[in-house]
């Protein structure tokens, strides 16, 4: 089966790990081409590890107004040239890996965790934002369905460009984005069927952490205390700030937008009325051996 690029292009926001460049290295691992956006200061150097992707220059450097600009900045790249959606991700996230039978199997070739999500955003009209949630929330064993809706969505993004709001928290960004856009009556997806493994926060030296902490009070332990302010600030009917494990923490409520409804896109139309496995197939040993799973795993029956 010929293999399908995404439909949409990838932009992966890059500070300080030219060399780590994990994000890149996992897209790169699976033959799915991407733009890179760094700051000025830091493009000769980005340029230096160029392999796959495509190095973007952005007009500006450490303007120390978080991620909003540099992510706003990617959108309109899309937009001028002509894309109804877009994909974006952090620069931490090492791997991908599919859900499948309550169990996680390591992603190794191809691009069907990609290209499977944006066919069924691309079936409606008012799915602005969508997603891949985190590795770590889906345990082997657990049921998880192969998505949900009306959530918050974070680090690896999939927007549709004629989202009625952009970027502009200086932190937690990604959650105001996805609490405007259900305020509104919109709907937002995200996947449990394709995961990114995604290294915890903190852990993966660089980005903009020590630009927009930098300034932290007595009450910041962790440097909690004026992310989650801020997000309370803004939206005061659903966030609310509490103390937890000896830090400043916020709480989402999100169940007033648990029934925002999806809206079919005129004339869609599901050509093939049977599974769709998008040529993946579950293999041991990739590489090596590849054997072929054909039974459902043992620990099942």
């Amino acid at each position: 089966m010929p293999k399908k690029l995404p439909r949409y292009p990838i932009y992966i926001l890059s500070k300080g790990r030219a060399k780590t460049r994990l994000t890149m290295k996992a897209l790169e691992k699976l033959g799915i081409p991407y733009y890179v956006a760094v700051e000025e200061h830091e493009y000769d150097e980005y340029c230096k590890y160029e392999k796959f992707g495509t190095v973007l220059k952005m007009p500006f450097s450490n303007h120390g107004k978080g991620g909003g600009p540099a992510r706003n900045w990617c959108w309109d790249h899309s937009m001028a040239m002509g894309f109804k959606r877009h994909w974006l991700m952090d620069d931490n996230i090492y791997e991908f890996w599919r859900w499948h039978l309550n169990r996680r199997y390591r992603i190794e070739s191809g691009s069907a965790f990609l290209r499977a999500p944006e066919d069924f955003v691309d079936r409606y009209e008012n799915i602005y934002l969508a997603g891949l949630q985190y590795k770590f929330f889906c345990v082997d064993n657990y049921f998880h369905p192969p998505y949900i809706l009306n959530t918050r969505i974070m680090s690896c993004f999939l927007i549709q460009n004629d989202c009625p709001h952009r970027w502009r928290a200086r932190y937690n960004e990604d959650v105001d984005l996805s609490l405007r856009v259900l305020k509104d009556g919109g709907v937002t997806c995200l996947f449990y069927a394709f995961l990114c493994g995604k290294a915890r926060t903190g852990t993966v030296k660089g980005g903009n952490t020590e630009e927009i902490y930098g300034d932290k009070n007595e009450l910041d332990v962790g440097g909690t205390f004026e992310k989650s302010k801020m997000l309370a600030d803004l939206h005061p009917d659903v966030v609310k700030m509490e103390t937890r494990y000896g830090r400043i923490h916020h709480t989402v409520d999100i169940t007033p937008f648990r029934d925002n409804k999806l809206i079919w896109k005129q004339g869609t139309k599901i050509e093939n009325q049977g599974p769709n496995n998008y040529g993946l197939k579950m293999v041991r040993n990739f590489g090596k051996e590849d054997q072929f799973i054909q039974d459902p795993p043992q620990w099942r029956k």
